[in-house]
Parts: structure tokens; sequence; C-alpha cells
């Protein structure tokens, strides 16, 4: 099967689920270049597949301009290994980063338990407070 030469704005809106604004912004910063047919973006298999590497570099906590980067670094007719290098430095340090926010995460978790711990004993200590209509 012949792979399709064209996509519309609003197709590769849907197929990954974002909204035609965002296409429209990786088209003002030049990311993607569609052809215009009337009023019409017409885009290439390309482009889908710079949209979808984008999207999933923005999943891994990637900025838009940490994937353009690794992305503009592909080169098939040579060897991609710089491209590889650059993604894998990125992604352990993305992975660092996100372990460091995940221990940080269970430190506050802990100091809120304790927190919640010490109010609940302090409240099983106090004497109910007498309401009015005792």
């Amino acid at each position: 099967m012949a792979e399709r030469k064209t996509y519309t704005i609003s197709e590769l809106a849907k197929e990954f689920g974002v909204t035609p604004r965002t296409i429209r912004f990786y088209e003002e910063k030049g990311l993607v270049t569609p052809a215009r047919q009337g009023q019409t973006r017409l885009y290439t298999p390309a482009d889908r597949v710079r949209i979808k590497l984008i999207l999933r570099g923005k999943r891994i906590g990637m900025t838009l301009d940490e994937s353009v980067e690794v992305i503009d670094m592909y080169d098939p007719e040579h060897n991609n290994s710089e491209q590889l290098h650059s993604l894998i430095a990125t992604v352990k340090e993305k992975r660092a980063r996100f372990e460091q926010q995940i221990r940080d995460i269970n430190d506050i978790m802990a100091s809120l338990d304790e927190v919640q711990g010490l109010c609940e004993q302090a409240l099983k200590k106090t004497p109910a407070t007498p309401t009015r209509d005792n």
C-alpha cells in the first residue's frame, strides 16, 4: 500500500490528539512547512513524522528546542550516531531530573504524613470542645 502524499491540518490534529492551533504554532516556528492549496494546508509525510517526533519529545519532557535539535540531526544518508548519542544524553538528563522529582515528592508526602499524624495525636489528647447544644 502506497503512503499518502498529503495530510490536512484537521487530519493530523485528530491523529495526534492536538488542536489545529498546535500544528499552526509549529508552522509559525518554521518546524513544518505545509504546501497551500487555496486556504487548505497540505502536510507531507515528512511533516507528519516531524510533528509526531516533536509530540513524542514533549511527552518525555523535552522542550521544543531540545526536540528540534535532535530531529534536525537526522541524516539518513550518513551515520546517525551523533543524533542517537545526543538523544541518549537528553533522555538520561530528563530521567535524572524526574527521579529527583520523585524523591522530592516522596519526601513531601512523608512530611505531610508526619504533620497529619501529629495533628491527629494532638486532637486525641485535647478534650472535646463543648458545642452550643450541650
